[in-house]
């Protein structure tokens, strides 16, 4: 029921930027990057993973290749705080309505101040969560940036 009604608003917040057929849905959970890159046939780096930090009580969405971690102090200056946390799963859930493993650039109860990683304009085409485990919506970096209207910004800590 939740995730349904966290699912018709990510479709619903599409659907107003004009962006329609874009949600697949998976038989299986996509919670990790690198279980959707495969699933998808896609570079691990082009899936966008919304996360949710703790910017003191605030929470902070940071859009962030699946290619690295984020770096929370290079996030932490772009947004203009002391530091960010990671936020936990009763936290990202009041926050964005969408549970973690599945959380979505947009359809939040509010809208959060949000970090876009630079690294996503490398692929023409992004994956990002569709509000549950089990849905992506396929879009662009420029997408993200107008969906989120966040800032193109360097977030990321290379892994190998």
């Amino acid at each position: 029921m939740a995730d349904h009604d966290a699912l018709n608003r990510v479709e619903s917040a599409l659907a107003a930027a004009g962006l329609h057929d874009r949600i697949t849905t998976f038989d299986d959970d996509v919670p990790t990057a690198a279980v959707a890159a495969a699933q998808l046939g896609c570079p691990v780096g082009a899936i966008a993973n919304s996360l949710v930090f703790r910017a003191g009580d605030e929470p902070v969405l940071v859009l962030a290749s699946g290619a690295h971690r984020v770096d929370t102090v290079k996030a932490a200056a772009h947004l203009g705080v002391p530091r960010l946390s990671r936020a936990d799963a009763e936290f990202v859930l009041a926050a964005t309505g969408q549970r973690v493993g599945g959380c979505a650039p947009v359809g939040h109860a509010t809208p959060l101040r949000t970090l876009v990683d630079a690294d996503l304009a490398a692929y023409e085409r992004v994956w990002a969560g569709a509000g549950i485990v089990h849905a992506m919506f396929w879009t662009t970096h420029d997408e993200l940036l107008a969906l989120t209207g966040g800032p193109s910004v360097d977030v990321g800590v290379q892994t190998d």
